[in-house]
């Protein structure tokens, strides 16, 4: 016990010697405690910053990496060993190293300031770095022909996502996942000339949708409680009146007094390959944004569909975001996307925002594996019978 409280006590000495700028005295104390074999990486550092204030370059290099072989996670060290290689030029070292330190970085740094201002350079270091090294590639890049503007755009998002430019996000249904689909976030529009006849529709679907929004009873949360399932974790809109539905089909089945008064709406789907899975899909309907009102990042329930927005009545300041693209709506311009990555929406107009949204299947399934997908959900649907699913 009292050779722990001494060392304890020496280590304290000599980073108070520091602190009065003494790093003479500093590093007498900490020899002391490496000397005895049995030094943590606090009193490894401490010996390292002594000998950075003498000057002693060498010697501090040695202490940090005597720390790296106490605790490799260390901080401090991580960041000391960074500064080293940068000093020395070797830049992916570094940046390495640097990004080992932020990982590792203490919960709480601005407790100690030394410690926040650590962590802010590592930081910008780690992003100084990151731009040469983009730089740096998209000029060998260039100069093999290749263009952003006019090259493969999966070529360039797959630079995009290995320089840290954007994030990788991937399919992750909330009930089943349909193996060997396309990562795909927003499809394009080529892909489905169906499209063309129901944005045909667009002002015929307007007049039915203006027509019917004065019948707020209509309208339905779009999210609602279940009463025999717990509680979401986030179930901020639950039973909220921000994010509204009139559904014209809903779970599968026809909402006929709804249906009766959008005909045409209707008629602008007939040649669409909607998702028809019994007591599931489709659903189409009339979904309503309230002003200032958000939809929180989430995930549709199967992969094995695409979900289509035919954008209504669309005020400025209203957005949506699937992965890492974000767009906003323009009436009469339908997109596709993939639900089951992660995706958002935001109205920060002072308007309501109203899209068309249905349900297709995705153009890679052949029509046996639609209707045995169709004869699997079904058959969960018969065991579990939930009906809620977020759709966007």
């Amino acid at each position: 016990m009292s050779t722990f409280l001494d060392h304890y006590a020496v280590t304290k000495a000599g980073n108070e010697a520091l602190l009065r700028g003494d790093a003479t005295a500093a590093l007498e104390h900490f020899r002391r405690v490496t000397a005895s074999g049995r030094a943590g990486a606090e009193a490894w550092m401490g010996q390292a910053d002594a000998c950075r204030a003498l000057k002693d370059d060498g010697g501090a290099i040695a202490a940090v990496d005597r720390a790296l072989a106490v605790d490799p996670r260390n901080f401090r060290a991580l960041i000391a060993k960074a500064d080293s290689y940068a000093a020395a030029g070797n830049a992916r070292a570094a940046s390495s190293y640097y990004a080992a330190g932020l990982r590792n970085a203490p919960t709480a740094p601005q407790r100690d300031p030394r410690l926040a201002s650590e962590l802010r350079r590592a930081q910008q270091m780690c992003e100084h770095y990151a731009h040469e090294y983009e730089s740096f590639l998209h000029a060998k890049l260039a100069a093999a022909g290749f263009d952003s503007r006019r090259s493969s755009s999966r070529f360039a998002q797959s630079v995009d996502l290995m320089t840290g430019r954007k994030k990788l996000f991937l399919q992750q249904p909330s009930k089943y996942y349909f193996p060997e689909l396309p990562q795909i976030q927003f499809y394009e529009r080529s892909a489905f000339p169906w499209l063309d006849e129901v944005e045909r529709h667009t002002d015929d679907i307007v007049a039915e949708l203006e027509a019917i929004m004065t019948d707020e009873a209509a309208f339905q949360p779009y999210v609602e409680r279940v009463v025999d399932r717990p509680r979401p974790e986030d179930d901020r809109l639950t039973n909220s009146r921000d994010w509204t539905a009139l559904y014209l089909w809903k779970n599968g089945a026809l909402v006929a007094d709804n249906a009766r008064r959008c005909p045409r709406t209707l008629e602008a789907l007939a040649q669409a390959p909607l998702c028809r899975i019994q007591g599931r899909t489709p659903s189409i309907l009339f979904s309503r944004l309230r002003p200032g009102a958000r939809i929180p990042p989430h995930y549709g329930f199967i992969n094995a569909r695409l979900i289509c927005h035919l954008p209504l009545i669309v005020p400025e300041s209203c957005g949506f975001r699937v992965g890492n693209d974000v767009r906003a709506w323009e009436k009469g311009k339908t997109w596709v996307f993939d639900d089951t990555i992660e995706h958002e929406a935001w109205n920060d107009s002072k308007e309501m925002r109203v899209i068309l949204l249905f349900e297709i299947w995705r153009p890679e399934l052949s029509e046996e594996e639609r209707a045995l997908v169709s004869a699997l959900i079904e058959a969960m649907s018969s065991f579990d019978t939930e009906q809620t699913a977020w759709n966007g």
